[in-house]
């Protein structure tokens, strides 16, 4: 690896858990092949690229197969260092198909980041994806919670939504990485949020992220964000803020926090904690 990568985990618990991220900044973004190659070389789900680029910086996301249009985790690990490197501030980003922003503080051992995501919308899901999506995890409609439809959501990537009535269920998931592979790039998703509403401010998560070569994700942003824009969709009572709760089934538990104006369409704020882990 020719360029040092500084190593992040974001939406930690504290000073433990987080989702890993490999930040690279420099002052020009290499070739595609090569931001691949380190992707795939460091090995987490992400690694996000940025260089300066007027005011603000030019940003692009690499799981270790492919390149993503948005990462949550890797947004708030990129505002842990900026805000490192250039102090407490908020920060302009360019990503290939939106314009957004990152804040991040400096908090004793951890960094405080927030992120404007892309604008969100939702969609009803194609019956045979769902029947397709159930399947994958061996689940069947009545392990649904009916409160909370399944749903294609988006903010920024694709994912798709679906709402267990059980913790126990959610605990229970499991499925094969080469078919959850076939089965979200043919559909184009970038995870397939598994949730359970605790109550309606506090939800259970897990993201199968199988179209990035990674089995389940401990912390995703992107997810949260598109989770909260179709939870404003549907008219489910949250209060103006959800808490989503995430790799506690992998020993790695993360917290994440999104807050959802009103208007219908507009980006969500998600945050958390970031914690620099060693090199």
């Amino acid at each position: 690896m020719t360029t040092k990568i500084l190593k992040l985990a974001a939406f930690s618990d504290g000073v433990h858990g987080g989702n890993p991220a490999g930040v690279w900044i420099d002052q020009v973004l290499p070739e595609t092949a090569a931001m691949q190659a380190i992707a795939a070389e460091v090995g987490f789900s992400e690694t996000v690229f940025a260089a300066p680029d007027g005011d603000g910086w030019r940003v692009r996301y690499f799981s270790p197969e492919s390149e993503v249009p948005f990462c949550g985790h890797a947004t708030i690990a990129l505002g842990a260092a900026l805000a490192l490197a250039h102090g407490d501030g908020l920060f302009h980003l360019a990503l290939n198909n939106a314009r957004i922003t990152v804040a991040g503080r400096r908090q004793g051992e951890l960094v405080a980041a927030a992120l404007q995501s892309p604008p969100t919308y939702s969609e009803t899901i194609d019956p045979s994806l769902l029947q397709k999506t159930l399947a994958l995890f061996g689940y069947t409609q009545d392990d649904l919670n009916p409160e909370i439809p399944p749903a294609l959501a988006h903010g920024g990537a694709k994912h798709v939504v679906l709402a267990l009535n059980g913790r126990d269920k959610l605990r229970a998931m499991h499925y094969e990485l080469d078919q959850g592979r076939r089965l979200m790039n043919d559909a184009g998703l970038a995870t397939i949020a598994l949730v359970f509403a605790e109550n309606p401010q506090l939800f259970h998560a897990r993201n199968p992220f199988a179209s990035g070569g990674v089995y389940e994700d401990p912390a995703t942003g992107a997810a949260a964000a598109a989770l909260a824009g179709y939870l404003r969709d549907l008219g489910w009572p949250h209060g103006g803020a959800i808490d989503i709760v995430q790799g506690e089934d992998m020993g790695c538990r993360s917290r994440l926090r999104a807050e959802i104006s009103p208007i219908a369409g507009s980006s969500i704020r998600v945050s958390g904690t970031a914690r620099i882990m060693e090199a």
